[in-house]
């Protein structure tokens, strides 16, 4: 029931606004040689793709590792954690290049396909490979080269990402260890302005209160974590919600030991439905 929870806690959360921050923080030193521009519609029709980056400066050359196939206009697909790339969401986003270059006039030798996610696309890069006959490279960890098209195609598992060059990308995760939202926390008071971050902050809290709630009892380098929360007024809702994990974790254990539902129910302040949840017969 508790894990049900986590899961349905984390698949609800909204990942791609939290993503589009990621990617822009990640290309922060080219913020004012970019244009992104969230969940591009592609047709009069309700046809999107999560983002596309567009060099101001075409001749701009971008060093750093998750954009070093960029060129004029770039299309990115982005898979929160409780979901993947498959098959299907390759042809549907390369549908929406050749859409692109249709409607927007631009060559399709100047668009490239990114496609995000945070496991190994185990079924996609053999198809890849056996199907369409492409070459798969991984010449930067995480970060997999597809090659033998016409458009420079690349799929991220920001799990395998390096933190010292990924770091926003990579925390976007419902997995982070308490030193890994220390981090992500003293980088976030760094930026000054975290306004422009509260999505990406709100769904890393949310996604991972209980790292949050143990990076925060650490040590005195917790503060920088605090400040954001605070800044953000996430504080009492990181609080609220590490009080109804332990709540939860309260009511099992009083289960367990054969207490009575009422008694139960009283004691943690749990609504009756959960806590009736917890019983093995309802299961």
């Amino acid at each position: 029931m508790k894990q049900d929870l986590k899961k349905t806690i984390v698949s609800n959360l909204s990942w791609h606004p939290a993503f589009i921050q990621a990617f822009e923080l990640e290309l922060d030193d080219y913020r004012d040689s970019l244009e992104f521009h969230p969940e591009y519609q592609l047709t009069s029709e309700p046809l999107k793709i999560d983002c596309v980056v567009i060099k101001k400066t075409k001749k701009l050359v971008i060093r750093k590792n998750i954009a070093a196939i960029f060129r004029d206009v770039n299309l990115l697909e982005y898979k929160s954690p409780t979901d993947y790339v498959s098959v299907s969401d390759f042809y549907k986003v390369y549908a929406y290049a050749c859409h692109y270059t249709s409607f927007e006039k631009v060559p399709v030798t100047d668009l490239t396909l990114t496609f995000v996610e945070s496991r190994y696309p185990r079924r996609l890069l053999p198809h890849l490979q056996e199907i369409r006959g492409y070459k798969v490279e991984e010449n930067s960890p995480g970060i997999y080269t597809i090659i033998g098209d016409i458009l420079p195609i690349q799929i991220i598992n920001t799990r395998k990402l390096s933190a010292e060059e990924n770091l926003w990308l990579k925390g976007l995760s419902n997995r982070l260890d308490p030193l890994m939202v220390l981090r992500i926390g003293e980088e976030a008071e760094r930026q000054g302005n975290t306004a422009k971050i509260n999505a990406y902050i709100t769904v890393v809290i949310k996604a991972n209160y209980h790292a949050i709630e143990e990076a925060r009892n650490m040590s005195t380098t917790a503060k920088s974590l605090d400040d954001v929360l605070i800044k953000i007024g996430l504080v009492a809702k990181c609080e609220a919600e590490a009080k109804a994990s332990k709540a939860l974790d309260i009511a099992q254990n009083m289960v367990n030991l054969g207490l009575p539902l009422e008694t139960i129910v009283s004691a943690t302040m749990l609504d009756l439905e959960t806590v009736k949840a917890l019983f093995p017969e309802n299961k």
